[in-house]
């Protein structure tokens, strides 16, 4: 008989409905409730509720030994009895492997659960809300330990104390692990795989498994996901990637400053040694293998990265199958899988694209994009009107999959948006049924709304005339206005929102290097979601041109935030018209660049070309009195940094936005509801 479990943890009869209201919430939640309703309140019971097992039990000197001989290191941690004993008793496995040192991991985790301490700690960074106050960029921050995403990254003891083995790895060539880090590369998703297989040999593993994680351990989830192994049989995975090139790597055929920082992270990480098994390993060897391994390569691409920056002749500074075996084929994968993002972050296209990628039913597949970056993912969570935190929806995903409790969460969602400018709601479909395609056009007309920027142009739905009657040429130069802007949260993973609402909330110090164009005042709220896409009339002084672009809700005091943005250097401007998004009538909304070395294109000089820059998928909804509006800068540093030939190649260029009523510029995207045409 089908059970599910009630806030005390008793197996009642199962209900019919799920995903019903909150008993103290409205009833007029958008599409669903995106708190998921009593099943919700049961899964939170079971979660801070008294567990099956005492204690947990950790053994961080686990040595694991691959095919081809290298070691990798591993912590597994066991329910275990009041004496601290392991439980023989075998159980699901949870497997999560990343190269962030698990020194750092057990770290985490044991300042978590100082007696006294670690409660605090939860709790003061769930009731401390600075919204609305120059601190809420750094409440947002420390509201990753109360949202759960921190349990899910590390050492969860609650879920391993409610019958699961958690196995934590380090990366070939991180960490204490021996080899050379190949960073996501072919035999490191051999790795995934083998550790499957290992883990299901184990006296602990029933024989089930399931991968979790954020961020670079999420990806891998996907990765070993998409090889099918029989044993993997569910993903739960937070801020994954798709395509590593296009959200991070080569954004537009640009550079993103997030590279080199994170991989001068990583590879310090991987230097340090794991001070609880360091004498062990001193004693056994493997220290002077891993020094060894650490020799032959001590700082993993970071050469070849900045010969490529400086010179364009390593090839993997394009798009190249270097990163196609990399990218996890997030359509094979079979196994149950909940991925979770954000509007803002750094693999922002994924946060969408992965669930519309995976061929899975409704609910065997469930996605949540909230509206934050990298490292603030969970903040606000768990709140009256707002998602399970995420370590409830780790623990609920896993026990259906993993353990065969009809709890009712493969009936959550199946999508739960934070929709910008508004709250969190839950739906069937991204995007939201019932958007049609819709385009509106840059004028030179003034809008009245942003005398701020270096031009206050306007946004219509009716296809205009320049005032003049002629060509309208808008010179605009590059900055470094980005430094204090979205951009700048974005390429920072989020750190920089600490800073203040100037780098997630308003862009007019950014504007005043750019040319905006605003729609007038709307009357009835517009809901924009899915894909968007800029076309641009441009031109440049030099042989290379490089443009971005930020789409903003601008209220109606004035303040403009940031909904989306993209970029795209114009030799990069050819389409794969195959893989690019279009609507039914051939709109297109989504454009896929080749971003390849052989599909570069010429930049005639001084001679206006049509780019289309696409922008991160998004959900928003500008609310009645607000207005939308489109940026136009010529960069955005240190978001999207040029290669050192191409601006060489420029030659200090003058860039020049064209507006000709012959070849208009103009914004592609879908909405419920429409905008004023003047």
């Amino acid at each position: 008989m089908a059970y599910r479990l009630d806030p005390t943890g008793k197996k009642t009869a199962r209900a019919t409905s799920p995903a019903a209201p909150l008993d103290d919430a409205p009833h007029s939640l958008p599409l669903g409730d995106p708190t998921g309703g009593a099943n919700a309140r049961a899964w939170r019971a079971l979660v801070d509720g008294k567990q099956l097992y005492p204690r947990v039990h950790i053994d961080r000197n686990v040595v694991i030994t691959m095919s081809d001989g290298v070691r990798l290191r591993a912590t597994v941690v066991r329910p275990a009895t009041r004496l601290g004993t392991p439980i023989n008793t075998p159980y699901p496995a949870i497997l999560s492997v990343n190269p962030y040192n698990r020194a750092l991991i057990e770290g985490i985790d044991e300042a978590l659960n100082v007696p006294v301490f670690g409660k605090a700690v939860r709790a003061a960074s769930g009731a401390v809300d600075g919204t609305g106050t120059p601190f809420g960029g750094l409440t947002r921050l420390t509201g990753v330990i109360s949202g759960g995403a921190l349990d899910v990254f590390g050492i969860n003891r609650n879920l391993v104390r409610s019958g699961y083995t958690q196995v934590f790895v380090d990366v070939r060539g991180t960490g204490a692990s021996q080899g050379k880090w190949q960073i996501f590369g072919m035999r490191e998703q051999k790795d995934s795989l083998e550790l499957i297989d290992w883990a299901t040999t184990q006296p602990w593993c029933n024989g089930r498994v399931g991968m979790a994680g954020w961020s670079y351990s999420a990806i891998n989830s996907l990765q070993a996901a998409d090889k099918r192994p029989r044993a993997l049989e569910a993903v739960f995975a937070i801020e994954g990637c798709s395509d590593i090139v296009r959200d991070i790597y080569i954004t537009g055929g640009m550079h993103s400053a997030f590279i080199p920082i994170w991989l001068s992270m990583v590879n310090l990480l991987k230097w340090v040694p794991n001070p609880r098994t360091l004498l062990s390993d001193l004693g056994q060897g493997d220290a002077a293998r891993w020094l060894r391994d650490r020799v032959k390569s001590p700082a993993t691409e970071i050469p070849s990265l900045l010969w490529g920056f400086l010179t364009t002749r390593d090839e993997r500074i394009f798009d190249d199958p270097y990163f196609d075996e990399r990218d996890p084929k997030v359509g094979n994968i079979t196994c149950p899988t909940f991925t979770v993002g954000g509007w803002h972050d750094l693999f922002g296209n994924s946060s969408t694209q992965i669930y519309r990628q995976l061929n899975l039913k409704p609910g065997e597949k469930q996605m949540l994009v909230g509206n934050g970056y990298h490292v603030d993912v969970g903040t606000g969570h768990g709140g009256r009107f707002a998602p399970p935190r995420l370590d409830v929806l780790e623990r609920a995903w896993f026990d259906h999959w993993l353990k065969d409790i009809d709890n009712g969460v493969e009936e959550y969602g199946p999508v739960t948006l934070e929709q910008q400018g508004g709250g969190w709601t839950s739906g069937t479909e991204f995007p939201r049924p019932g958007v049609t395609t819709q385009q509106l056009y840059l004028s030179d007309e003034s809008s009245g709304s942003a005398p701020h920027s270096r031009h206050d142009g306007s946004l219509a739905a009716t296809k205009p005339a320049s005032a003049t009657g002629d060509q309208v040429s808008l010179p605009v130069q590059a900055g470094v206005r980005g430094l204090v802007s979205r951009d700048m949260a974005q390429v920072t993973a989020g750190a920089a929102i600490a800073l203040g609402p100037k780098f997630y909330a308003d862009s007019s110090f950014q504007e005043r290097g750019g040319l905006s164009f605003t729609t007038p005042e709307v009357t009835e709220p517009v809901q924009v979601s899915g894909s968007v896409n800029l076309r641009l009339y441009v031109a440049s002084t030099g042989e290379e041109g490089t443009w971005t672009v930020t789409l903003n809700d601008v209220a109606p005091d004035g303040t403009s935030t940031v909904l989306t943005n993209g970029g795209l250097t114009v030799a990069h401007r050819a389409l794969d018209h195959a893989q690019s998004e279009w609507d039914a009538d051939g709109n297109l909304l989504r454009p896929y660049h080749y971003l390849t070395r052989v599909r570069k294109l010429p930049v005639p000089v001084d001679r206006p070309v049509a780019i289309d820059v696409d922008m991160v998928p998004t959900d928003a909804v500008i609310d009645a009195g607000h207005r939308l509006r489109v940026d136009v800068y010529a960069a955005s540093f240190p978001r999207f940094l040029t290669l050192v030939p191409d601006l060489i190649k420029a030659r200090s260029r003058r860039q020049r936005l064209v507006l000709d009523p012959a070849h208009p510029s103009y914004l592609t995207f879908q909405a419920i509801g429409s905008f004023p045409s003047a």
